[in-house]
């Protein structure tokens, strides 16, 4: 199929940036006192395009999809768990809808893959591409115009959502493993150090996880570039996740990344279009093992540290609070002159 990915300019801007500093130069604070707050605010002006950023109708998404990998035992959890955890999403009970409704963000659950079909209902949004991905361990996850399709998926999903910021959730028994083998792959780096316990796998479980992504990459090994790799390794989640932030970030949206998940998503992303980590900002990092040494590839340092391991953009709507604190502070605290404090000699 024929596949036009959104361009990501530079939103590189000196001028923006020295009014952003000099904006938060001027706040009646110590010089640098208000720490990571002010690259937060620097941040999201820069992504927003204007020294007065206000976070309109954010938006959470969780992209559902289960894996064939998962087949070899690379869960602590049954593939069913998918599907159930679709429906505790859709009711509102779980961690990430629990946040999000404390936060006033909207949720949106995406079936992009999952190997049971649902009735419909508000906030479920269906994008399947099949009833899970093949076995990676074996061959290409999906193929071709599978990812695609999934890619155009996620592009046309932003297109419908309103407000300017998209969290990223997502749910897939198993998808640890894919975000591995991206990470691996498209990072240059030992799939064992970014294998972990995902669901709660012991010592001996992440030994066996290990070798069969290992197989996996042997499997793929003519897969290289980054659209053929999230094909063969990734998962229709992710490949979706993929074409969502692509989108958001071609259209100026603060890209909120979750975990392990979401960032090898987004490492995808940044190596179609490398402009798209300007429009991020990193939730959390998160227990699961990998996703400490994807954020070092990344180049990106969390906003909070809570040993999370939950998944489902639960990380993302955590921190929510802490992007609409920096703006506030931007927009509303006073000056030197406004408040006629006397600055340091």
């Amino acid at each position: 199929m024929s596949l036009n990915l959104p361009p990501v300019p530079d939103l590189h801007d000196p001028a923006l940036a020295a009014a952003l500093r000099h904006k938060i130069d001027r706040k009646t604070v110590p010089h640098g006192a208000l720490g990571r707050l002010a690259a937060l605010a620097e941040r999201l002006g820069a992504i927003l395009g204007t020294t007065e950023p206000r976070l309109d109708k954010p938006q959470l998404v969780v992209f559902a999809a289960d894996h064939g990998i998962a087949a070899r035992g690379v869960s602590a959890y049954p593939s069913d768990v998918t599907g159930q955890m679709v429906g505790n999403f859709v009711a509102g009970g779980a961690a990430v809808s629990v946040l999000a409704r404390q936060h006033g963000i909207a949720q949106t659950v995406v079936d992009c893959g999952v190997r049971r079909d649902f009735d419909a209902a508000p906030g479920l949004h269906t994008a399947k591409i099949a009833p899970g991905t093949a076995d990676c361990s074996v061959g290409p996850a999906m193929s071709a115009a599978q990812c695609g399709q999934a890619l155009a998926n996620g592009i046309e999903l932003v297109k419908g959502l309103p407000g300017n910021a998209l969290l990223l959730g997502e749910m897939g028994i198993g998808n640890t493993s894919p975000a591995a083998l991206l990470t691996a792959r498209l990072g240059g780096i030992d799939v064992a150090e970014v294998t972990g316990a995902g669901t709660g796998l012991d010592a001996a479980g992440i030994a066996r996880k290990t070798a069969v992504l290992r197989e996996a990459l042997a499997a793929n090994a003519g897969a290289t570039a980054p659209l053929a790799v999230l094909a063969a390794l990734g998962g229709f989640e992710i490949a979706t996740m993929v074409g969502s932030v692509l989108q958001a970030a071609s259209e100026r949206r603060v890209v909120v990344v979750d975990g392990f998940i979401a960032s090898a998503a987004v490492l995808v992303a940044s190596k179609i279009a490398p402009h798209v980590l300007q429009r991020c900002v990193f939730a959390h990092r998160s227990d699961e093992r990998g996703h400490a040494r994807l954020l070092q590839l990344l180049g990106a340092e969390p906003l909070i540290d809570m040993g999370l391991r939950v998944g489902e953009g639960s990380g993302a709507a955590l921190a929510w609070p802490l992007l609409v604190s920096a703006c506030a502070i931007l927009n509303e605290m006073a000056t030197f002159e406004s408040a006629g404090v006397s600055d340091k000699a």
